[in-house]
């Protein structure tokens, strides 16, 4: 049963859902092997994806472990993050935003969408930058599969996998190039993704801008259902706190 919000939990103290903090779940469990730390903060290497995880309840050394991590002068991001940074720290971005998860997708595969891989990445990160759907960098392909839609050649809409925390998968990159869309390629790339991750016994998510009414409105058309409100911001650290950025791989 879903809270007001739509938040999965049930009952005061109820243990945290690994959708709370997907990252940290990923990075703990199925994206391991992507995992740079210092000591409780993980991310992602830096051409894979911008996310990074905190733990759940950061302390001081966390946010000087952050710091550290990120090097002096560094924008961090911080996806999902609502509580309050420390002193000296400045928020230089922030933007509502949901979570919403499978809830009745009439996922299926499309005979015309095709696996896209590291030959394509030129092509995908032009489509990115000309439609922008949100971070996709050289290596982001790793994270999963990706599937687009080509016409005479050129790659015209794309959708994949990013964040995989244990039995879910986040869809994301979703992009039609400006002069094919009205044409459905995004919502069957949507359902052609997601065919994929319940054919391996998990479950679809995705993450949107709380203003994006439009996309919204979309997912939820397809089958997708709110289950939490989220934030994503970044922030600008005091640069005494930067005196070590060493990244250890997790083991």
């Amino acid at each position: 049963m879903a809270g007001a919000d739509g938040d999965d939990r049930t009952g005061t103290g109820a243990a945290p859902h690994v959708l709370d903090n997907p990252a940290l779940a990923a990075l703990t469990g199925p994206h391991a092997r992507f995992a740079e730390r210092r000591g409780r903060v993980l991310r992602y290497p830096a051409d894979v994806s911008p996310w990074l995880a905190l733990p759940d309840e950061p302390d001081a050394q966390d946010w000087a472990d952050l710091a550290a991590l990120a090097g002096p002068g560094a924008e961090v991001p911080l996806p999902g993050f609502r509580g309050e940074v420390p002193d000296g720290w400045e928020i230089t971005f922030r933007i509502e935003g949901v979570q919403l998860v499978d809830d009745s997708l009439a996922a299926a595969p499309d005979a015309e969408a095709v696996r896209l891989g590291p030959t394509d990445v030129p092509e995908m990160l032009d489509l990115v930058a000309r439609t922008r759907p949100g971070p996709f960098l050289p290596r982001t392909i790793e994270l999963g599969s990706y599937l687009g839609i080509r016409r005479e050649g050129a790659l015209v809409a794309m959708a994949g996998e990013r964040l995989r925390p244990p039995g879910w998968t986040e869809i994301s990159a979703v992009c039609t190039d400006p002069a094919f869309r009205g044409e459905g390629l995004a919502t069957r790339l949507i359902l052609a993704v997601a065919h994929g991750i319940r054919e391996r016994g998990e479950t679809p998510f995705l993450h949107t801008g709380a203003q994006n009414t439009n996309a919204i409105r979309l997912y939820e058309s397809l089958g997708f259902r709110l289950r939490r409100h989220t934030a994503f911001a970044a922030a600008r650290f005091p640069e005494r706190l930067a005196h070590d950025r060493t990244a250890v791989p997790v083991a």
